[in-house]
């Protein structure tokens, strides 16, 4: 007791310490900088540069974030009804939802707000998304542009709900498909209505559709979990240095079928909640997992209130699968020379239920993986630079398309990409290409000569060549993600998943297992 107590003071004097420290500082900067400052901006740096040395996760929410974390858990909030990106100096619609206030006022997806009301986005600094929100039956101008051409609109906002399962349908005659898209309030409600009315529609097979979830409520997760598993299951553990995080959480409702084959799709936007549901379903051999190795996402966050209505979403623990295995993927306590997390490589072994070989610290690994579901860096590069977006905004304004049945991406239209993507300014830079040109500067250069210079150069080339050539090797993750973009400008979300019941390699290969129950039953033995 003795030791812990002195511990204890320790810990407390070194943080009234540096409270101390900081306080002044911030005091006298205030008061003595050459310049008029923000104390509210500094501040709000402050923080979030302390953070930032954590784990991405871990975040200050100011009070409109608070707001903002509140609406995506409830699935429900007034505004124009579309996701938006937001940039330095303008709003990018990413995707209206169909029948959605921004939709009626003809919004579509690459349109770019530069204008809210009388508000230039070019000089406004904070969150210009928050403008488009407000009461139920007000109305907001935007001013846009769309391909080059300035159009404004004038959209009535509306209450807009956010379902967790925005889809669901049956693939044949008795296989049911669920997609379920993100782990909000309503997730386990949804998810049970959608299976019982494919119950009663003669679904005997299920598909569970978790692929680009990007996790939410843990106990909407168990819950879900619990629609497949009795009574009284494990589902997940959490392990923390704080006493009272250290929880076991169990199954604890009557479920709704035990025994229905299950197929459950991931990839690697498949995170957290989306990673405890496939994760403890395997583990329990319930279910065949099938597409790509999920995010690994083995954190759990808690939101700690702090003063004026602002908020600490802290990372509190660690979660393990019923096996035992922890899934975090990046260690963000040991960083590279770049400051960059490390990515786990060695993984250990864990045995399911039925004592099938299972691994940690990489996501959630599938029984049945699909190479069109795989991501790599080139393919994410492309994502996170708006490339595969721009050139689907471009397709559906120079292509008519009234006939989801009519629509084929062609070698033709992927060459036309290549050709799109030489155009553009997207510039994808390999480890390797870096480390090359990190080691090679114009100093060491100019010492080596004329020949290493020029084989330095020859060197880059091959590169360059070698990355447009990557896009053929590729071509399928490529395709996957230029198809779903293109699909969703023509006929919304609902037509994508529409044309997945016919088209897509995932839900295809899992019918096909589904319907050959010894297939099924020989994986998960």
């Amino acid at each position: 007791m003795l030791l812990v107590g002195s511990s204890f003071k320790s810990d407390f004097f070194e943080i009234a310490k540096q409270i101390e420290i900081f306080t002044t500082l911030f005091k006298e900067l205030n008061m003595n900088y050459v310049d008029e400052i923000n104390p509210a901006e500094l501040m709000d740096t402050a923080i979030k540069n302390m953070l930032d040395d954590l784990d991405p996760y871990t975040k200050f929410l100011n009070e409109q974030d608070v707001e903002d974390f509140k609406i995506n858990n409830a699935g429900e909030y007034s505004g124009i009804g579309s996701v938006v990106r937001s940039y330095k100096d303008k709003l990018l619609i990413v995707e209206p939802y169909q029948g959605s206030p921004a939709d009626k006022a003809g919004l579509k997806a690459g349109d770019e707000i530069i204008k809210i009301g009388n508000i230039d986005l070019s000089n406004f600094k904070d969150d210009a998304s928050d403008l488009l929100k407000g009461a139920n039956n007000t109305s907001v101008d935007v001013t846009y542009l769309r391909q080059g051409q300035t159009k404004t609109a004038t959209i009535t906002r509306a209450a807009i709900e956010i379902d967790a399962v925005p889809y669901y349908h049956m693939v044949d005659a008795k296989t049911g498909y669920i997609v379920l898209s993100k782990f909000n309030a309503k997730a386990t409600e949804q998810t049970e209505k959608a299976l019982k009315d494919l119950k009663g529609q003669g679904a005997e097979r299920l598909i569970l559709d978790l692929r680009g979830n990007p996790g939410g409520l843990l106990s909407q997760a168990i819950n879900v979990t619990n629609l497949f598993v009795p009574k009284g299951e494990l589902i997940v553990t959490t392990k923390s240095q704080v006493k009272k995080f250290n929880r076991e959480y169990w199954t604890k409702n009557k479920p709704v079928d035990t025994e229905i084959p299950l197929v459950v799709l991931i990839n690697g936007r498949s995170a957290s909640a989306s990673e405890i549901v496939s994760g403890s379903l395997q583990d329990l051999d319930r279910a065949v997992i099938m597409g790509a190795r999920s995010f690994g996402k083995g954190l759990v966050q808690r939101p700690m209130k702090l003063t004026y209505g602002t908020q600490l979403k802290v990372t509190i623990s660690r979660y393990y699968t019923p096996s035992g295995r922890c899934i975090q993927s990046l260690d963000y306590w040991h960083r590279d020379n770049e400051g960059h997390a490390v990515r786990k490589t060695k993984f250990n072994d864990f045995t399911t239920k039925n004592g099938r070989r299972v691994q940690d610290g990489g996501g959630i690994l599938p029984d049945v993986e699909i190479t069109a579901q795989k991501t790599n860096a080139l393919t994410r590069a492309m994502l996170a630079e708006n490339v595969v977006f721009d050139y689907a905004t471009d397709y559906y304004y120079s292509n008519e398309l009234d006939n989801l049945e009519d629509f084929r991406f062609s070698d033709v239209d992927f060459n036309d990409f290549k050709e799109f993507v030489g155009q553009s300014e997207f510039n994808f830079e390999t480890r390797s290409e870096k480390a090359i040109k990190e080691a090679m500067s114009v100093e060491e250069t100019d010492i080596f000569g004329p020949e290493v210079r020029e084989d330095y150069k020859k060197l880059l080339l091959a590169i360059d060549k070698n990355k447009i050539l990557a896009m053929d090797k590729y071509k399928k993750e490529i395709e996957k993600n230029l198809e779903d973009e293109i699909i969703k400008r023509y006929f919304y979300r609902e037509g994508l998943y529409d044309y997945y019941l016919k088209h897509d390699q995932s839900i295809l290969v899992g019918t096909a297992l589904l319907a050959d129950g010894n297939k099924y039953r020989s994986i998960l033995k």
